[in-house]
């Protein structure tokens, strides 16, 4: 049976090309420019929104988000500040919203205690990209138990029987590695990119997302067809730092693909 997350996405890939999933590091580069920024991308568009809560070792993230999560926790962000100021735009804002971290921080929080948490603030579900699924079967169920989604990954490597695995336990939507390596970094939005994704497409039902290298329209007019969901993270990261809070609205706005 579905839950209402996914009869929301469901909604709205009929309505649009292609949904725009946003990502941040929570209290960076201080909770109000948080705000302000969810703010101006929920105006302008923006679908869903990942929420990281930051760690000292982000083994998937590049250099852009790793300096933001160092300089957050620098500044003293914690855990329950995170799920606090969550449970704060979950309620102001109507598009749905998941957490984004690493595994060591569920596990010192407490796995059961984490997902009651993420229901209780209605958030929609987590992203762990450290987490195999065959070592995930606790967090899994909690997740389940309390319906939430637990977003789980293919990658341009994974082999066809283990896409069909993931996707046993997978709901809400797969989250699409674009490339091997770290967010950030310049993907090739190519022909083998194309057919990744068309194997991604036999392999599950679900929607799929696209994220790591997603910088600008052209990447997401690609993606539009072959993708339902695309993820920007370093690039908004790099406009608020270079240009402030005021350039992100036009730059979301500005990612819509043309229709043709």
């Amino acid at each position: 049976m579905g839950t209402a997350f996914d009869a929301y996405l469901q909604k709205k890939i009929r309505e649009k090309d292609i949904l725009l999933m946003t990502h941040i590091v929570l209290g960076y580069p201080s909770w109000g420019t948080c705000l302000q920024v969810i703010e101006s991308m929920v105006e302008s568009g923006v679908d869903l929104m990942e929420l990281q809560i930051p760690f000292s070792e982000p083994m998937a993230d590049g250099p852009v988000i790793l300096k933001a999560n160092q300089k957050a926790l620098k500044r003293g962000v914690t855990v329950q500040g995170c799920l606090d100021f969550a449970r704060k735009v979950s309620e102001t804002f109507k598009i749905p919203f998941l957490i984004m971290s690493y595994y060591n921080i569920l596990f010192k929080y407490g796995v059961e205690q984490f997902a009651q948490t993420l229901r209780e603030r209605n958030l929609q579900g987590a992203i762990v990209p450290d987490l195999p699924p065959e070592e995930g079967q606790e967090y899994l169920d909690l997740m389940n138990k309390n319906e939430l989604i637990p977003v789980l990954f293919f990658s341009p490597t994974t082999p066809d029987n283990r896409m069909q695995y993931i996707d046993s336990l997978a709901r809400g939507f797969i989250y699409c590695l674009s490339r091997k390596g770290v967010t950030g970094a310049d993907t090739s939005f190519s022909t083998d990119l194309a057919n990744y994704l068309n194997r991604c497409r036999r392999a599950t039902s679900l929607p799929l997302a696209v994220g790591f290298g997603v910088k600008d329209k052209s990447d997401i007019d690609f993606l539009k067809g072959k993708a339902d969901i695309a993820v920007i993270g370093s690039q908004t990261i790099r406009l608020v730092e270079k240009e402030g809070i005021g350039a992100v609205g036009s730059f979301i706005c500005g990612l819509r693909p043309t229709t043709v």
